[in-house]
């Protein structure tokens, strides 16, 4: 699964793996692929620098790259408590009352959310990149599209190519008048902040808008076929987040909730905006379901829904209160059906891959050729 991208950043296979876990980015670099250390969770600069350590000493000398939440616009002097002190109190009341019909316990006392979503901050996500040019990342993503243009040029001056999502062509075009070296196709059935256009329509039409740049499909793609679809549709190469969740090296905090994704068919996935205030696909659960009633207050804008839920989440995971457990996943979870190591997903992807080209070539009548 080798393409002109690949061959540029020293990979095997054209298949790019977002996740959030440093054991599961350093699995992908190590089975041929590229991996991709999600850095959103990171609030402190020590912590991403512990795992980025670790990775580079469990990643064998192959490339990787990280991927941060920037905003593409600066905003001086917002502090984090500054937006908290927008969040109104009805929003909080329902949290408090919706938590309570549930019976989920408190935090002990003193116990801090250990999710957050704050990298969105330019300064958070700024004192990432601090830490992570000290380390030779081959590849910068951000999920919120180009980031602003000092950080592009910084990222060329050492040589890592800097890619951005898009979930629309004028989207793509946007990011490539903005410098970017990548655009990732992120389609309607991709797990996360996504948009509202199916990858089969979104892929070729992002391809031909921003040629000759390297165009990488996301969304609903977790076997060989659909890797050698998306290339047959112009892309240079894929994006997965999705299918590492259920692997062995990843590190969901509940076994509830994998039991949750394994058993989970593709319907069992909504886009709602519960998580952080975008729409991001994810988990059907009573959680998103009481933020989507209409009996509810309403979601809030992002940052404002990410500090205002973080402790809920925070106290529905440690505790696996079944009905509000969930978590940002797409409509691939349909085929997530075991749990697997990062090298037998490979393993499968390839297979399926040669499978696909096979076919294709026997319709061509070139087989044998």
């Amino acid at each position: 699964m080798q393409t002109e991208l690949s061959n540029t950043l020293g990979v095997e296979h054209a298949v790019f793996g977002f996740t959030p876990f440093p054991a599961v980015a350093a699995a992908i670099s190590r089975a041929g692929g590229f991996g991709v250390l999600g850095a959103v969770r990171y609030t402190a600069p020590d912590e991403l620098k512990r795992d980025l350590d670790w990775i580079e000493a469990h990643v064998d000398g192959k490339p990787y790259g990280l991927d941060v939440v920037m905003p593409a616009k600066k905003v001086e002097g917002v502090t984090e408590a500054d937006v908290e002190a927008m969040i109104p109190e009805g929003h909080r009341q329902f949290v408090k009352d919706t938590l309570a019909k549930y019976g989920v316990p408190e935090l002990a006392e003193g116990e801090a959310s250990g999710w957050r979503i704050t990298g969105w901050m330019e300064q958070v996500a700024r004192n990432q990149l601090d830490v992570a040019f000290d380390y030779p990342i081959r590849l910068l993503a951000n999920a919120l599209g180009s980031p602003p243009a000092d950080v592009v040029a910084r990222a060329h001056e050492r040589n890592v190519l800097v890619a951005a999502l898009a979930g629309s062509a004028r989207h793509a075009l946007k990011h490539k008048e903005g410098g970017i070296d990548i655009v990732v196709a992120q389609g309607y059935e991709a797990g996360g902040h996504t948009g509202d256009i199916a990858s089969m329509v979104l892929t070729p039409e992002v391809v031909d808008a921003v040629a000759p740049l390297p165009v990488l499909a996301a969304g609903g793609i977790g076997s060989g076929q659909q890797v050698a679809a998306a290339l047959a549709l112009g892309a240079q190469g894929v994006w997965l987040g999705s299918l590492w969740l259920t692997t062995t090296e990843a590190e969901l905090p509940s076994p509830k909730l994998i039991e949750k994704l394994l058993a989970a068919g593709s319907g069992d996935t909504v886009r709602s905006r519960a998580l952080t205030g975008k729409p991001a696909r994810q988990l059907r659960t009573e959680w998103t379901d009481a933020w989507d009633s209409a009996d509810g207050p309403g979601t809030l804008p992002m940052p404002l829904q990410g500090l205002l839920v973080a402790d809920a989440v925070s106290r529905i995971q440690k505790y696996e209160v079944e009905p509000l457990l969930g978590t940002p996943v797409g409509q691939i979870v349909g085929r997530m059906t075991s749990e697997r190591s990062v090298q037998a997903v490979f393993d499968d992807l390839t297979r399926g891959f040669e499978k696909a080209v096979d076919r294709i070539n026997r319709i061509a009548g070139r087989s044998g050729q």
